[in-house]
């Protein structure tokens, strides 16, 4: 059973830093993207940042400059770092990766930013 496993979240005040991680296991297959989105209170699922396979990355206009994916995604393990956060920053983050066709979740990380 492939699970996702985010960490890292936390508070923060504005204008500091967060390193998120995400850590897939359960299958020896190799995701084709993974993906980090946010969800704040009352609002839509969003993606926040992407690495593909072939190390292309790609961020919401939000966040581009200050934050930045990476990670090994053969190894199924990929990072958000985060700085300059503000308090819109401010929401549960998600893993998602494709593996198979099949899009898997993970559980969440809360990142809070006080003003």
């Amino acid at each position: 059973q492939v699970q996702l496993v985010e960490s890292g979240g936390g508070l923060v005040q504005a204008g500091g830093s967060l390193r998120l991680s995400c850590v897939a296991s359960g299958t020896i297959a190799r995701p084709t993207t993974m993906v980090w989105y946010r969800q704040a209170p009352g609002k839509e699922r969003d993606m926040v940042a992407q690495i593909t396979s072939s190390g292309n990355t790609n961020y919401a206009d939000s966040v581009k400059g200050r934050c930045t994916i990476s990670g090994d995604i053969f190894k199924k393990t990929v990072y958000l770092q985060m700085n300059s956060l503000k308090p819109e920053d401010t929401a549960v983050y998600y893993c998602n990766a494709r593996i198979l066709g099949t899009y898997y979740w993970g559980q969440g990380t809360q990142v809070t930013v006080s003003s």
